[in-house]
């Protein structure tokens, strides 16, 4: 049996046939590509500039995503934060009910995502607005959402690797860090605030 570090040593492998370029300068070269693809779609598409005028009007902005884009959300709340809205991670032990006024942030590669859709629907019935980042603009999230950012990029369940070569929706998840700094800087290009503004937010226990 192979041990873990004699894996990590040996070539990468998908399906039966080993990878020719296995290194690491490599599948930084093969991802740039494709967040550079997925980067130039977005920016000669649509607009989704709806996302920023409901941010924007936000009374308090509640973030959720599950597994690794919920990780990725959890830094475009940080930086909202640091802009000066009122931001909760749901799933917190402070974080308040939704009401009316209030705007959910949320991410779903299929937009079919359990937890999250019934969270949509919660907070559709109170009166909240839903901002959406996913695959797929026809799923249950997709129809949901007041605002939606449609990113072209693989999700998790898809292995073909036809959308994306990486594993299990990597550049879906890549691709919603890049969207949510690309919000927070919208918003903060609008907002005036200089560097000097923000920066007495940052954190200050550690």
């Amino acid at each position: 049996m192979r041990s873990t570090g004699d894996a990590l040593r040996s070539p990468a492998k998908h399906g039966d046939m080993t990878s020719p370029d296995a290194g690491i300068a490599a599948s930084l070269t093969r991802i740039s590509g494709e967040l550079t693809a997925v980067v130039d779609s977005l920016a000669t598409g649509e607009a989704a500039d709806d996302v920023l005028e409901v941010l924007g009007g936000a009374d308090r902005v509640f973030v959720l995503g599950a597994g690794r884009s919920g990780l990725a959300l959890q830094m475009t709340a940080m930086r909202l934060m640091h802009l000066g809205l009122a931001v909760h991670v749901v799933g917190e032990t402070t974080a308040p009910a939704i009401r009316t006024g209030d705007v959910l942030l949320t991410a779903s590669g299929s937009g079919t995502t359990t937890g999250i859709v019934r969270a949509v629907e919660t907070a559709t019935e109170v009166g909240a607005r839903v901002v959406a980042i996913t695959t797929a603009p026809d799923s249950p999230l997709g129809r949901a959402a007041d605002a939606l950012v449609v990113v072209p990029a693989a999700t998790k369940l898809d292995r073909s690797g036809t959308a994306s070569t990486q594993y299990a929706g990597g550049l879906f998840e890549q691709a919603v860090v890049l969207v949510g700094d690309a919000i927070f800087d919208a918003l903060w290009q609008r907002s005036g605030l200089s560097a000097d503004d923000l920066w007495p937010r940052h954190a200050n226990l550690e």
